[in-house]
């Protein structure tokens, strides 16, 4: 890319495009859009239904936007009546206003203030639905003209999408969106909002017949042949087109992607400078040209290319080109030729959309150094004199070079009526590089189905797929941060493209539906046995937080061990490594190389903004957990450590085994000399002793069919083996300073919350060694809360396996490990990427942000949400009369998209009594869902208050009863409100008269 320097001109008044969305015939997307422009595709539908002989002057094309009348109601948290109701113009618009937001990565709550300036084209949707209004008795007039009319659109977007800048409807007939465009610029540089969304509109679901009349607009034959000798008019095309718009200096320093710079924009009026109302004017197109030349700063001889408003009419067309080539006239030195197109050669005039499909189209082309061919150009149109302009008609594909200097193009828009567009479009600047982030990086993907969430990764796969070289770590970046969190949630954790496409294809995908409320996480500490050479290698050598808390542990401790513990978990070398292992098997280096990584992970977690709201530890994490809620300093925690493992080095060599039995069965088995060491569940016992009395114990139970199998950990804990020892303990214990802790602290020990001033005291750690753990009772207390959300900070998943196999442990419930066993394939990076895509996939409370926190990260553009949608459309009246096989609002409202809830759920019932019966009568017929039943949430099927007072005024006169909105509202489903009109019917008036719904 060209290093484009901005020092000539002001670059805090240049905009930067970030993002881009639409719909356009031929093509559901912008990508779509590019490809089909690319391969010189015309996408003018020939409509063989619409030949008339009678009427001949009727051609039969235009250019068709497919499923222009489907949409995702549930998304948008509309009923089916409503969906029905609301203009299919509104509905696309919308769409494309979330993923337009979503392709900039700013599709999260966390965006910049943002405004809303589109347009729209009229439909004739409401004359459809008005028509029809005698089967739709719950639509009034007022939610008609809010439902359909131009002036609700940028409102609409505002109010859904949560967006809090201006929100501007633009009309200006065909130059409407790139109008809506320099409004929304200007709107920026004012400071009414820091970010915007531009553009407009003209969907037309029910298609128009397009007559011919010699000299008017539409094309005889069903082509746009701009500039060509043989045009004769334009055809007619519906479509979406929307853009994000923000300030360059701020996209390049939060890391937007910017696919071009609009360097500055203008518009204006022709007046009354021209021979009528309808007719162009070169005066008024020239000024609006050099205003925005001017507002640019370029000279018209620094401009590669046009985009033309290129109707193919007769008098438009000479009049476009002698306006530029006036307006290019105030350049100054000698020019390459210009090259001009129009992109309505392509897929027709779509009326209010075509100025900023036109900017698309130049965005994408200054983005990608092609110029796409303007179709049907044969011989000039006489009245066009390009040989005294700069300009030549673009009729193929070429590379847009232009060596030394950006390339630079301008889009034209002229509306009926006279109002003027034009928008200079640049090269963006070169983006700093970034740097390839950690090995592994963590990919959210989320839906608010099941089905819905599915699709995403398939879109994603195939994006990764075809985009090999994209940086993994600004993929990661822009899911975390540029999307919403929906209830369906997946996840994959990859070191490169390939592994993630791999594991979204190939059915790896972990996954969750988020808890609607779920609390800070307790963190838990397990004691020895996960140890291991090399453990959180990846994440000392990664991650920095990490680093600097084991690297604090291992100064601290190594004047006491007279080695450095970073020689024993990070050898260097076979002969090192043998020597680490060797090391790491006694229990005076593994208790504090232990303590060292459960420290360190927890300063790394808290970095990543996961703070726990409780700790409890597992006996040798105990410690780690007092350390983190504040008990012990890491100075003091260490010294503690450290002589517990060179204490417990010095009893006799002792053992422990698991068992799976209750303790109650297992202490009359015990042989003199073993103790229960810990309780960690109904049927999860330690035994701890001398080694050899374990092994023959475990022998013995093994003969007997009971399970137990020895521990690799060469001591005694919690035995009486430990009693020569407690006196000096205790001594280390008394000089330490000890502080009420910061967190609550769960004991193991006693199985309870422990009392913060006891845990400051020497008889509490002395019996910690000593007294056996009941790590299943503190599970007992922690599970018997609704929800939990729990963290092994680990090494190994011990503590994770207990709290599963823990008989309350259920799915209100969340525990994730951060740390791998030994025999785990995946890293220590790996695993904990996982563990907190486990906690984000069940809703806790996880700021993914955090976990980039110090890089310089990237959004880059990725597919958007997977809109599942239904077809809603109320046909033109003439299509409208009822038939044989019946036309009701009903069949206006297509299947449910696969896959979604509810879908072949419903049940056959006996017959409801009449109040209820009635109710989902009126329900369905309000909704828009005839197959409503008792229990369904009114709010679910998307009721909201205006819904509810139209019901409510229904049930008012269907039952005679006082029935009110907030009777609805508080009733939730047909079932209760049948109730509570069920009570008052008891003691009512006499009935008035029964209106059906």
């Amino acid at each position: 890319m060209t290093d484009i320097a901005y020092e000539d001109n002001d670059p805090s008044r240049y905009i930067a495009v970030i993002g881009m969305a639409g719909r356009f015939p031929g093509a559901a997307s912008v990508t779509q859009f590019w490809r089909n422009l690319c391969q010189g595709i015309e996408s003018i539908s020939v409509l063989d239904d619409q030949r008339d002989p009678a009427h001949p002057e009727y051609v039969p094309a235009y250019g068709v936007l497919a499923g222009a009348a489907e949409f995702d109601a549930e998304f948008f948290g509309y009923s089916p009546n409503d969906a029905l109701i609301l203009d299919p113009q509104h509905r696309l618009v919308l769409e494309c206003a979330h993923e337009a937001l979503e392709s900039a990565g700013y599709g999260g709550s966390g965006r910049p203030m943002t405004g809303v300036f589109v347009g729209g084209s009229g439909t004739h949707y409401a004359e459809h639905v008005r028509a029809r209004l005698d089967q739709l008795p719950f639509v009034d007039e007022w939610q008609l003209r809010q439902s359909t009319a131009v002036d609700f659109l940028s409102s609409r977007i505002a109010y859904q999408l949560g967006l809090t800048g201006p929100a501007v409807t633009v009309q200006t007939a065909c130059s409407t969106s790139l109008v809506a465009v320099h409004v929304a610029i200007q709107s920026i540089l004012a400071g009414d909002c820091d970010m915007a969304i531009a553009g407009g509109a003209s969907v037309i679901a029910s298609l128009p017949r397009m007559r011919y009349t010699p000299g008017g607009i539409v094309a005889p034959d069903g082509h746009c042949r701009t500039f060509d000798a043989a045009s004769a008019g334009t055809v007619s095309a519906s479509a979406v087109g929307l853009v994000v718009l923000r300030p360059l200096a701020d996209a390049l320093a939060d890391g937007d992607h910017i696919h071009a710079v609009i360097r500055g924009s203008a518009i204006n009026n022709d007046g009354r400078g021209k021979i009528g109302f309808t007719a162009p004017s070169v005066s008024g197109q020239v000024e609006v040209v050099r205003a925005a030349h001017a507002a640019a700063g370029v000279h018209s001889d620094e401009i590669g290319y046009v985009e033309a408003h290129g109707t193919a009419t007769a008098l438009g067309d000479p009049i476009e080109v002698a306006a530029l080539t006036k307006a290019f006239g105030a350049g100054t030195g000698s020019r390459d030729r210009c090259w001009i197109g129009s992109v309505k050669t392509n897929i027709g005039h779509a009326d209010a959309a075509a100025g900023v499909v036109g900017l698309i189209k130049t965005v994408l082309a200054v983005e990608h150094g092609v110029l796409p061919a303007s179709l049907h150009f044969e011989r000039p149109n006489p009245a066009i004199d390009f040989a005294s302009s700069p300009f030549e008609v673009n009729t193929r594909l070429r590379e847009w070079g232009t060596p030394g200097r950006p390339r630079i193009g301008g889009v034209n828009a002229l509306g009926v009526g006279g109002t003027n567009a034009h928008a200079v479009v640049a090269q963006a600047p070169s983006a700093p590089e970034v740097s390839a982030g950690r090995s592994h990086q963590l990919l959210v993907l989320s839906a608010r189905t099941p089905s819905g969430v599915e699709t995403a990764a398939r879109q994603l796969a195939d994006h990764l797929r075809a985009h090999p070289d994209v940086n993994l770590a600004d993929v990661a970046w822009t899911l975390q941060t540029g999307r919403t969190a929906y209830p369906h949630r997946r996840f994959v954790v990859a070191a490169d493209p390939s592994e993630a496409v791999a594991a979204l294809r190939g059915g790896s995908l972990e996954g969750n539906i988020a808890k609607t409320a779920s609390p800070a996480p307790v963190f838990m500490f397990p004691g020895q046995g996960g140890q291991h050479v090399g453990m959180a290698a990846a994440l000392y050598s990664q991650e920095p937080e990490f680093r600097r808390g084991l690297d604090q542990i291992a100064d601290l401790a190594g004047p006491s061990l007279g080695l450095d513990l970073r020689d024993v978990l990070f050898p260097q070398g076979d002969h090192q490594r043998d020597l680490a292992g060797r090391r790491l098997d006694t229990i005076a280096v593994s208790q504090p190389a232990v303590f060292a990584v459960q420290y360190a992970m927890a300063q790394l977690l808290m970095s990543w903004r996961l703070r726990p709201s409780a700790v409890v530890g597992h006996s040798l994490g105990a410690y780690a957990a007092a350390c983190v809620a504040g008990v012990f300093s890491p100075a003091d925690a260490v010294k503690l450590v450290v002589e517990r493992g060179r204490l417990l080095g010095l009893i006799p060599a002792g053992g422990m085994a698991a068992v799976r039995m209750p303790e109650a069965e297992l202490t009359p088995l015990l042989p003199a000399g073993l103790s229960v060491g810990a309780v960690n569940g109904p049927r999860q016992c330690t035994v701890t002793g001398p080694v050899d009395l374990v092994a023959r114990f475990v022998r013995e139970l093994t003969e007997r069919a009971i399970e137990a199998r020895v521990l690799r950990i060469a001591t005694a804990g919690h035995s009486s083996l430990v009693e020569p020892i407690l006196d000096r303990f205790a001594e280390v214990v008394a000089g330490l300073h000890m502080h009420r802790p910061e967190l609550p602290m769960l004991s193991d020990t006693t199985g309870t919350w422990a009392d913060p001033d006891r845990l400051r005291t020497v008889d509490y750690w002395v019996a910690h060694l000593r007294q056996p753990i009941r790590f299943g009772d503190a599970l007992s207390t922690l599970l018997a809360t609704e929800s939990r959300v729990l963290v092994d900070v680990g090494p190994g998943r011990t503590l994770q396996s207990l709290t599963r196999q823990h008989p309350d442990f259920g799915d209100r419930h969340v525990v994730v490990h951060m740390l791998p066993h030994p025999v785990d394939a995946i890293s220590d990076l790996g695993t904990a990427l996982a563990a907190m895509g486990q906690l984000w996939a069940g809703g806790a409370s996880v700021d993914l942000t955090a976990l980039h926190a110090g890089e310089r990260r990237r959004r880059t553009p990725l597919p958007t949400y997977p809109f599942e949608r239904r077809r809603y459309l109320v046909p033109p009246p003439e299509h409208a009369r009822p038939t044989a096989s019946g036309n009701t609002p009903a069949s206006w409202i297509g299947a449910r998209a696969q896959g979604t809830p509810d879908e072949g759920m419903r049940r056959d019932n006996p017959p409801h009594p009449p109040v209820l019966a009635a109710l989902l009568v009126a329900f369905g017929k309000a909704l828009g869902e005839p197959d409503i039943e008792a229990q369904d949430s009114f709010f679910d099927l998307g009721g909201d208050s205006l819904i509810a007072t139209k019901v409510a005024a229904w049930a008012r006169t269907e039952f005679a009863v006082a029935v009110t909105a907030a009777d609805i509202l508080r009733s939730r489903n047909a079932a209760r409100l049948a109730s509570v009109i069920e009570e008052r019917r008891a003691g009512a008036a006499p009935t008035m008269q029964r209106i059906n719904p």
